[in-house]
C-alpha cells in the first residue's frame, strides 16, 4: 500500500452537473444480462495498474470467458474523475470521487442493492447508501491504532498493550530506559500523520457519538475525547519520549526507522502495516496495538471503509461491470493483498488484525452524523481549529516541546474558548 494520503484521496465538495451523457467503453451489449464483452475499471492506484492488476484483469477473463477488463489509472483521481463524470464518459466501474455528495449518487451509479440486504453481507456500506438504496461497495477497510515494533517493546518488558494513557507513558519511558530507539516518532515535519490523532472516536464506544460531539462546547476538558487524546500526545513529547528535533522527521525514512527497530510506535492505522513490514528485513517484528483506553473494560478501536466502488450508471455494459465489481470485492483477493479489513462479513481479518482483535479490541464502525450532520464541519470552519488536520496539532508539539508559550492547560483552555465560540453560533 502506497503513502495513505494518496491511497485516499482528498477533494472538497462539489457541485456536479446532472444530464450526463455518452457511454463507456468498447463492448458487446448486455442487454441480455450475459456477462461478456470489454469494459474498464478507473482506478486511483497507478502503482498496481501494470502488475497486480493485470493478474486480476486475467483471473476474471479466465472466470468468465469473453470478457476483456482494462484498468486505467488516474494519478489526480477526484479532480480528474469529477470531469469525466460532467462529460459522461467515466468508464464502466470506478470509485467514487470524494467530490460526489451523497444525493447525487443516483445521478451517476447505479444502484446494487437495498441497504438491509447489503449491510448484511458487506461492512462499510453505510457512506454509499442513500434512500435504502447501496451505490458503492468498498474495497478494504482499515483499524485505528498504533503500529509498532515489537521487538523493542518486548526489550523493553511489555508484550501486551498499555491499557490507559499513563501506562502507555510509562511504556514509551521503558523503552527510552531499556533500548536504543526513539519510543514515539511524531512525524511533524510531514504533518499529515498528526491528523490521525483526530481517528479515535471510537475508544468512548458511544455509537451517538459524531452527534454528541458537536453539542459539545469544550471538547478539550479532562474525560473528554479531545483531552485523552490531544493530551496523550502532548504528555508524550513533554516527557521527552519522541524525535529530539521534529523539524527534522521524514515520512518515507520513518519507516525503515520503525522497521529496523529505531523507532518503536507511531499513531497510524493498519494501513501502514504492510508499508513498516516491506521496509524492514523482519516483517514480524511489526504489530499493531489498539489506542491506550478502555471502556467497559476493553478497547474499542475505530474501522472504516476506503474508496467506494461503484458500477456507472452510464455504463454500455453493466452486467459485466456489475458481475466485475462482485468479483473483484469477493474474490479477486484484493483485500488481503493489502491486509486490509474485507468488505466481505464472511471472510477473514488479515492477520495483523487477527492479532490485533486477540488483544480484546472490538472493531467499531462509528456510524455519521444524523440529526447534528455537518455541523462538526461548520464549527471547525469557523472556529479556525483544524481538527480533522495537523495545524494545531503542531502547535501542540511545539507548545509540549518547549518551542512555543503556554502549556498543557493553557493551550486547551485556548481551544476550548475558540471551539465553544464557534459551536454556540453554528448550534444556536
Amino acid at each position: 500500500m502506497i503513502n495513505r494520503r494518496n491511497f485516499l484521496g482528498a477533494a472538497a465538495a462539489l457541485a456536479l452537473v446532472a444530464g450526463c451523457t455518452g457511454g463507456a467503453g468498447n463492448n458487446e451489449s448486455d442487454q441480455s444480462g450475459e456477462v461478456k464483452g470489454a469494459i474498464t475499471v478507473l482506478t486511483n492506484r497507478t502503482d498496481l495498474v501494470d502488475t497486480t492488476f493485470k493478474q486480476y484483469a486475467t483471473a476474471f477473463e479466465a472466470r468468465f470467458p469473453g470478457t476483456k477488463v482494462t484498468f486505467e489509472g488516474v494519478t489526480n483521481y477526484d479532480n480528474d474523475v469529477t470531469t469525466q463524470l460532467s462529460g459522461g464518459d467515466y468508464g464502466d466501474v470506478l470509485l467514487i470521487p470524494g467530490t460526489v455528495a451523497l444525493d447525487q449518487y443516483s445521478q451517476f451509479f447505479e444502484p446494487l442493492g437495498t441497504a438491509t440486504d447489503l449491510k448484511a453481507k458487506y461492512r462499510f456500506t453505510g457512506p454509499a447508501t442513500y434512500e435504502d438504496n447501496v451505490y458503492g461497495l468498498s474495497l478494504g477497510g482499515v483499524a485505528k491504532g498504533f503500529v509498532i515494533n515489537k521487538r523493542i517493546w518486548a526489550q523493553a518488558g511489555i508484550t501486551a498493550p498499555p491499557k490507559t494513557p499513563q501506562e502507555f507513558l510509562a511504556g514509551l519511558q521503558a523503552v527510552a530506559d531499556k533500548t536504543d530507539a526513539i519510543p514515539y516518532y511524531t512525524n511533524y515535519k510531514d504533518a499529515w500523520p498528526l491528523s490521525e490523532w483526530n481517528n479515535h472516536r471510537a475508544v468512548l464506544a458511544d455509537p451517538a457519538i459524531n452527534d454528541t460531539f458537536p453539542a459539545d462546547a469544550a471538547p478539550w476538558q479532562p474525560g473528554k475525547i479531545q483531552y485523552i487524546t490531544d493530551g496523550l500526545l502532548y504528555d508524550i513529547v513533554h516527557s521527552g519520549l519522541s524525535e529530539k528535533d521534529p523539524l527534522t522527521t521524514n515520512w518515507e525514512s520513518s519507516k525503515p526507522m520503525l522497521a529496523t527497530g529505531k523507532v518503536a510506535t507511531m499513531l497510524l492505522g493498519s494501513w501502514a502495516v504492510p508499508q513498516m513490514q516491506a521496509a524492514g528485513p523482519n516483517p514480524g517484528d511489526i504489530g499493531f496495538w489498539p489506542f491506550p483506553y478502555q471502556t467497559g473494560g476493553k478497547f474499542h478501536a475505530a474501522i472504516d471503509g476506503d474508496k467506494m466502488a461503484a458500477v456507472s450508471k452510464n455504463s454500455g455494459n453493466k452486467a459485466t461491470a456489475r458481475a466485475f465489481l462482485d468479483w473483484f470485492v469477493n474474490d479477486s483477493g484484493f483485500a488481503a493483498d493489502q491486509q486490509a479489513i474485507p468488505p466481505a462479513i464472511s471472510q477473514p481479518l488479515p492477520a495483523a488484525l487477527q492479532a490485533f482483535a486477540a488483544t480484546g479490541a472490538e472493531l467499531v464502525e462509528v456510524p455519521a452524523a444524523t440529526t447534528n450532520a455537518g455541523k462538526e464541519d461548520e464549527i471547525i470552519k469557523k472556529s479556525e481549529i483544524d481538527l480533522k488536520g495537523e495545524i494545531y496539532r503542531q502547535k501542540l508539539v511545539d507548545i509540549a516541546r518547549g518551542a512555543a508559550k503556554g502549556d498543557k492547560e493553557s493551550y486547551f483552555a485556548d481551544l476550548n474558548k475558540r471551539w465553544g465560540a464557534a459551536q454556540s453560533e453554528v448550534m444556536k
